[in-house]
């Protein structure tokens, strides 16, 4: 049985969802998300509390359960606060800058590397070793972070390359003489 898909979802002030049917809508002052519930699972909402259930104790509607519930409460929680994302980029010459609706990264390539910004994506460059994206969507803002940190993953050595603001690179010694 799915532990998370038994908790409740709340819905803060300022946000309005409505379930119809299989569709859900958030509505919030960061803007507004809609997700399609599959129909191994129910969506209700009670007052401020939305729940989503299982139809039957099959497999694939318990597995279908926790997810479904998950992106609703990303929803919720993205309409009313934005998620984000921070990278920093470790090495000598590696620095972004903004050039529009692009991010222009130096990587120690040969050339720039040119990664647009998605629909509903903002990124920003506080630092030229700094970005920051932020959007409503985590799954969109999670994408995005990880395909510009596929460009130059970090490398156990000497730790160049582009990083999570939180991640932990494990060091390796270099090869003994």
């Amino acid at each position: 049985m799915s532990r998370i898909g038994k908790k409740a979802i709340a819905v803060p002030g300022g946000v309005t969802v409505t379930v119809d049917g299989q569709a859900v809508r958030a509505k919030g002052p960061k803007g507004e998300l809609n997700f399609v519930v599959s129909d191994l699972c129910s969506v209700a909402l009670d007052g401020d509390k939305l729940s989503v259930t299982p139809v039957d104790n099959s497999k694939p509607a318990r597995s279908m359960w926790g997810m479904s519930r998950t992106q609703i409460a990303n929803m919720v929680d993205g309409v009313a606060n934005e998620f984000t994302k921070t990278l920093h980029l470790v090495g000598v010459g590696y620095r972004a800058q903004m050039k529009g609706n692009v991010l222009s990264l130096a990587l120690g390539f040969s050339h720039d590397v040119d990664h647009p910004a998605p629909d509903g994506v903002k990124i920003v460059t506080t630092k030229p070793t700094e970005i920051v994206i932020s959007g409503i969507d985590k799954q969109k803002v999670g994408q995005t972070a990880a395909e510009i940190r596929a460009y130059r993953p970090p490398e156990p050595y000497k730790g160049k390359g582009v990083k999570y603001a939180d991640e932990y690179i494990f060091r390796k010694e270099g090869k003994k003489k």
